[in-house]
């Protein structure tokens, strides 16, 4: 799959002070020089680059709230004024669910918000007070990692799973890979959008990224 090649990009790691703006003040006058050197900062400043606090994906410390259902994830379903017809069931391969009263369903490519909504208003002929919960037990998310790791390929999880903990699914980067430029590639309402963040620094305190459903990780190769 093709990279973005935007030259903008995200860095997980706060950018550093521009040092070099600062020597350069010393050795120049301060007439036209002075001003030439607070345009270089302030462009340096509102550049292409953003940091964490920014990030253009999101899913920074947040475990993914608005899944698109997909078959093989099992949906709790909770009926108010009916718990006789409350019950778990695991979305089919044709991505429908057969419910008591109204039969078979459609789920997948829903929100569960979307499916909850929709069960409400196909319950109101059959029950007097047709309030639906649909809670999501567990969900079935596949991510590519591809790049220096040394099982490459989708890989499956059934639980909230960060993008280090993909990569290390992966069996984690080859002896040429590197942590500190990690890409994750996520579809957002149809645009492929891309970030990059430093993973290297493991001991430090850094807040979760979690993958979604069709991500795609790519780890660079190391450049010494």
């Amino acid at each position: 799959m093709p990279m973005n090649r935007s030259s903008c990009s995200t860095k997980m790691n706060a950018p550093r002070p521009p040092r070099t703006f600062f020597f350069k003040l010393q050795s120049l006058s301060y007439g036209a020089g002075f001003m030439s050197v607070l345009t270089l900062i302030a462009f340096a400043g509102a550049g292409c680059e953003t940091d964490a606090n920014r990030t253009t994906l999101s899913g920074q410390a947040e475990v993914p709230k608005h899944v698109i259902l997909a078959s093989g994830d099992v949906l709790k379903l909770t009926f108010s004024s009916a718990p006789e017809l409350n019950q778990s069931q695991k979305i089919r391969v044709d991505g429908k669910l057969s419910l008591p009263l109204v039969g078979e369903v459609d789920a997948a490519g829903k929100t569960v918000g979307e499916l909850q909504s929709a069960l409400v208003e196909i319950y109101k002929p059959q029950l007097k007070t047709p309030e639906v919960t649909v809670s999501l037990e567990t969900s079935l998310t596949t991510v590519t990692v591809s790049g220096a790791v040394n099982k490459p390929g989708k890989v499956a999880f059934e639980r909230s799973t960060t993008v280090l903990q993909a990569i290390m699914e992966a069996g984690g980067p080859s002896e040429y890979g590197t942590l500190r430029r990690v890409r994750l590639i996520r579809t957002v309402n149809g645009i492929q959008k891309s970030q990059v963040m430093d993973l290297h620094d493991i001991g430090k305190e850094t807040k979760p990224f979690y993958v979604r459903d069709n991500d795609i990780i790519f780890v660079p190769q190391s450049t010494f």
